[in-house]
């Protein structure tokens, strides 16, 4: 098995970039792809952990992309084996409007009588990115709500009290960003993005032509159904097709290491259709 599609502690998963390594080896994976959101604070330690544990490891990154739709555009960016200047000037930027966002959710909070510093949800993240998902452990841990999927259906999901809007990067200049960084972009769960069918072909087009080079047609938030055709989509438009598990550990459960939409194993043969993803990292 392999998966293109996992975060750690350096992001909002449960599993430091080691552990997250030993886990993959753990589960018979032969390679794996570390890819924090707006981060690439976990690689080194997972690279060299991954040479350890002899699985190939394919340095990677997600990152918010500034969407004016209903739903969440994330653009995956594998092999990021030279960050260039510009993309680590970016991911600071990144990281800067995260913390302008996670600051703006701890106000909407103090408007409801609850009390938290900054500080207190920094450490709830190992200090490490801070995220909803350390809010939602915030509230459980107060006892306003009783796991972390209750904290985002009352308070921290999208309309709901303590929401506060992600800023992104431009699409254009994320993909040119990866791309000079050794990279390919790839639309992370396109179905995320929320648009309707009958305009999804065109979308995925235009981002073609602006630089995308591939999707994630296996997620497993998806319908195996939906995957199919995203997949069939993806390969008319001369796209790489990618699956990933989203692994985040502890605070997503139900997601595992290597696994996919409907319960399937992400096949090696995923990994050798990319031919620029082919060397050893």
């Amino acid at each position: 098995m392999v998966d293109l599609h996992t975060h750690s502690n350096a992001s909002d998963g449960s599993l430091s970039p080691k552990e997250l390594i030993q886990e993959a080896a753990k589960r018979g994976l032969s390679a794996i792809a570390l890819t924090d959101h707006d981060t690439i604070n976990g690689l080194e330690d997972a690279r060299n952990e991954a040479a350890i544990q002899g699985i190939r490891f394919i340095p990677g990154i997600e990152i918010e992309i500034t969407n004016k739709g209903p739903g969440e555009f994330h653009l995956l960016g594998l092999g990021i084996t030279r960050p260039s200047p510009a993309f680590r000037k970016a991911v600071a930027e990144l990281s800067r409007l995260r913390e302008a966002r996670n600051r703006e959710i701890l106000d909407k909070m103090h408007e409801f009588s609850i009390e938290a510093t900054y500080e207190e949800v920094l450490a709830l993240s190992g200090g490490h990115s801070v995220g909803r998902p350390h809010f939602a452990a915030l509230l459980v841990n107060r006892g306003l709500v009783k796991n972390r999927e209750q904290a985002f259906s009352r308070y921290l999901g999208a309309g709901k009290p303590f929401y506060a809007p992600k800023a992104g990067l431009d699409f254009e200049r994320a993909a040119a960003l990866i791309r000079e960084s050794g990279g390919i972009p790839v639309l992370a769960h396109p179905m995320s993005l929320y648009v309707a069918w009958g305009r999804l072909p065109d979308l995925i087009r235009d981002l073609k032509d602006k630089g995308l080079a591939g999707i994630e047609a296996w997620h497993p938030t998806a319908k195996v159904r939906a995957c199919r055709r995203l997949e069939e989509l993806g390969k008319e438009l001369g796209l790489y097709i990618t699956a990933g598990s989203d692994f985040h550990g502890e605070a997503r459960p139900d997601r595992k290491l290597g696994i996919t939409a409907g319960g399937r194993k992400i096949e090696d043969a995923a990994l050798a259709a990319i031919p620029e993803l082919t060397g050893t990292f």
